[in-house]
């Protein structure tokens, strides 16, 4: 089987490491002895390109999706949490705030993204309550991410 994706632990984790090099690589001094009294041995580092290349890498991580959760598990959490209301991309309680992508873009805060989602779903908002308490963040950012997905392809 192809490997899990990332969770959004794991993606915090990530960007923090690429920070922290990043760091380490702006630090770095332009010549290091290979060992302590062989003045006459050093190892030159460009610290310039070290730096280019430590704050590509931070950029290229920072720009993965920080909500890039699991749909199929998301699936699970949504019909054990969240079926009962938003069955179908439904909505029970406020007919014209569906989960449907016109209506997310209408009607969510922060518009039709999973951040805005994974928000929505923490802390609740009018008939909605606040899921923060009762899922943790990775079941959130599961669903957010299988929301998204299913409103992009239509609910069917």
């Amino acid at each position: 089987p192809p490997p899990a994706p990332p969770t959004a632990a794991m993606l915090r984790t990530t960007v923090a490491l690429a920070v922290v090099g990043s760091a380490a690589a702006f630090s770095a001094p332009g010549a290091l002895p290979l060992r302590q009294g062989a003045s006459s041995m050093t190892m030159s580092c460009d610290v310039s390109k070290a730096a280019k290349a430590a704050v590509a890498g931070a950029a290229l991580l920072a720009a993965a999706p920080a909500f890039a959760g699991d749909a199929d598990a998301g699936e699970k959490v949504f019909n054990a949490n969240c079926a009962a209301c938003h069955a179908g991309g439904q909505n029970s309680v406020v007919p014209d705030h569906t989960l449907e992508k016109s209506a997310i873009e209408k009607f969510l805060t922060g518009g039709f993204n999973e951040k805005a989602v994974v928000t929505q779903v923490t802390n609740g908002k009018g008939a909605m309550p606040a899921f923060g308490g009762r899922l943790g963040d990775d079941d959130i950012a599961n669903v957010a991410t299988y929301v998204i997905g299913k409103s992009e392809e239509g609910w069917e």
